[in-house]
């Protein structure tokens, strides 16, 4: 029987892929998965979901940037990339960035690398697509630690998203405390954590409110399970 908790000894980055569509709409995503594949040409890769609106715009474009996130990334920034639509959400308004020199957004906050690159071919992956690229430019944003897959899930105790080509399904991710079926839990030990991306809140021995969303995803209190902390 194979052991899926193999798969977790691979390490990993974290990283924002950006690009617009033909709508000039500006779309990225966080991925795990990007890389350097040779250096006569620099060419790098990247797996993008099938389903990812980013992809498309990738695809589209012809063209993708890439941001190394730096280990003082908050969740909510993650939340926003990595959780939630480019269509239904501007990924960008409420974050640093600039625009390349073909048009693309390239985020700025919290990164310690970028790189701007251009398709020059795809595998198709089943779920994902390998789409590799020429590094057209390449710059140095900051001088922190860039993020890792392990610092991710067990200092910031994050949530891998359904979309990520490293997500399986009935892994336990981001535990940071048992459920809660002590009846003299007090009020400063009670919190709730959110079963999509792993955000917690504190307090709330009651329950949350029905208004309640999370601000890292956006899912409602049915989305969160109870914890001790």
């Amino acid at each position: 029987m194979m052991d899926l908790a193999a798969f977790h000894s691979i390490s990993y980055g974290l990283y924002v892929v950006s690009s617009v569509n033909d709508e000039g709409r500006k779309c990225g995503c966080v991925v795990n998965t990007f890389q350097q594949v040779t250096n006569e040409p620099l060419q790098v890769s990247v797996a993008l979901n099938k389903e990812n609106v980013t992809l498309a715009a990738v695809l589209e474009s012809g063209r993708y940037c890439v941001t190394v996130l730096d280990q003082e990334t908050p969740l909510e920034l993650i939340g926003v990339f990595g959780f939630r639509n480019s269509i239904e959400t501007d990924k960008f308004a409420d974050a640093a960035f600039e625009v390349d020199a073909a048009g693309l957004p390239l985020l700025l906050e919290h990164g310690v690398a970028a790189f701007c690159c251009s398709v020059v071919g795809t595998v198709d992956m089943g779920t994902h697509l390998v789409v590799f690229g020429q590094v057209d430019d390449a710059k140095v944003l900051g001088k922190a630690e860039p993020l890792t897959y392990a610092y991710y899930h067990a200092v910031k105790r994050g949530k891998t998203p359904p979309k990520a080509s490293s997500y399986i399904a009935d892994e336990a991710q981001g535990a940071s405390g048992a459920l809660a079926d002590d009846a003299e839990t007090t009020v400063a030990k009670c919190g709730w954590r959110c079963t999509v991306c792993g955000y917690i809140v504190e307090g709330y021995p009651d329950g949350l409110p029905e208004d309640f969303r999370c601000p890292v995803c956006g899912v409602g209190p049915e989305m969160f399970e109870r914890i001790t902390l």
